[in-house]
């Protein structure tokens, strides 16, 4: 029998969904080194963690997340929590031996993510992860392995957006993720980090500088009944508490590789439910990807023969693509969840052969350094503020 990984998991709301659903279907379609044991959920609430447990296929729950360290049929825990957590959780996991997979962003700044980096460096033996899942969609793999055969040459143009519009309505209400002491930033690090994540992550490089401007469009929301719980919903008689993050931000950067590069994210563009936005223009081609169309990859090479050129429509569903061998028949696309389930599968595999996860800690911090140099720029005019590190 495959030996087994028993997992705990500490918050069962969006991402706890998402991860629960991950950990169950991975087995399921790949053939993996280790099986996931779904053991334990940790929330904050007793009767509604023991009903996510029953409802997401978890053995057991707790309220205290601290319990989980001590078990023994816990050797991972995955942190599914708000920013100001992870550096807590993480730390405490991995010196009781436990591998971590930690929700992205690594944490709410540099300082705390470089703790959480020591601490994975402390202790090789683990596995530690960041959950920038979108790395896993497929036609985002392909654009990367396109990109590292060099189809596309030297790197010269990178565009990163990430538009939704959950925010738009001034009566959406507080939670905590216009509270900047729980998420440590607003649709930068909410959305922003992703695609931060998925252009150093396609072109290989690394960003260097950044020119930033954050706006907060509504400084004031309703406060919800349970905004305390952070439920989000709910209605405390007309009250109303300020929003202490941003709202949208843009900037400029550059590469690492001398390319330059722009982004955009915003949870104000109406219309753009979930619309990441990546593009990356070389020398001697280009791809292109949008996840309102995630199954597809479009990609320009400068070497077809004239009168033909242009860009080609790439399905990525077929079997030599990343991850797609193991689903559906060729032609029938995937969906968000499956790059959790991607996500699982590298990280169930890392930990059987002992070898470094992606993205690590590391690279996690690398993230976090770029959005503390936006929030430095953005608060000295828009001065061109070097990524430290």
């Amino acid at each position: 029998m495959t030996a087994r990984l028993g997992v705990g998991m500490v918050g069962h709301a969006f991402m706890g969904l998402a991860h629960s659903h991950a950990w169950q279907t991975a087995p399921r379609f790949f053939d993996l080194p280790l099986h996931p044991d779904l053991a334990v959920v940790a929330g904050r609430d007793a009767q509604r963690t023991a009903a996510a447990a029953q409802r997401l296929g978890w053995r057991s729950s707790t309220t205290d997340w601290r319990e989980l360290l001590g078990r023994d049929d816990v050797d991972l825990v995955d942190i599914c929590t708000p920013g100001d957590t992870h550096a807590e959780i993480a730390i405490a996991a991995l010196e009781a031996g436990k591998h971590v997979l930690c929700e992205k962003p690594l944490a709410n700044s540099v300082a705390e993510a470089e703790a959480m980096v020591a601490a994975a460096q402390a202790h090789p033996e683990l596995v530690a992860m960041v959950g920038y899942s979108y790395r896993r969609v497929p036609a985002i793999a392909l654009a990367r392995r396109l990109v590292a055969e060099g189809r596309i040459g030297t790197v010269r143009h990178a565009r990163g957006l990430y538009l939704q519009d959950w925010l738009s309505d001034p009566a959406t209400p507080l939670s905590w993720r216009l509270d900047k002491q729980k998420a440590g930033s607003g649709s930068l690090g909410d959305i922003g980090a992703h695609v931060i994540d998925l252009v150093q992550f396609i072109t290989g490089e690394t960003l260097t500088g950044v020119s930033a401007q954050l706006a907060t469009f509504v400084a004031e929301r309703p406060v919800a009944a349970e905004f305390g719980g952070l439920s989000g919903v709910g209605d405390a008689g007309g009250a109303t508490g300020p929003v202490t993050v941003d709202d949208a931000a843009v900037f400029t950067s550059r590469l690492s590789g001398g390319g330059l590069a722009l982004f955009e994210a915003t949870r104000f563009a109406l219309g753009r439910r979930n619309a990441i936005r990546v593009e990356i223009n070389g020398t001697d081609g280009s791809i292109a990807f949008d996840f309102e169309d995630m199954n597809v990859l479009h990609v320009y090479d400068a070497h077809d023969p004239a009168g033909l050129q242009g860009f080609r429509r790439v399905y990525v569903t077929e079997p030599e693509h990343p991850y797609t061998g193991s689903w559906w028949p060729t032609g029938h696309g995937l969906g968000y969840e499956h790059a959790f389930t991607h996500q699982v599968v590298d990280l169930v595999e890392a930990v059987a052969a002992g070898t470094p996860p992606t993205p690590t800690f590391a690279d996690g911090l690398q993230v976090q350094r770029v959005l503390d140099a936006v929030e430095r720029s953005a608060a000295d005019d828009a001065r061109w503020t070097p990524v430290e590190g």
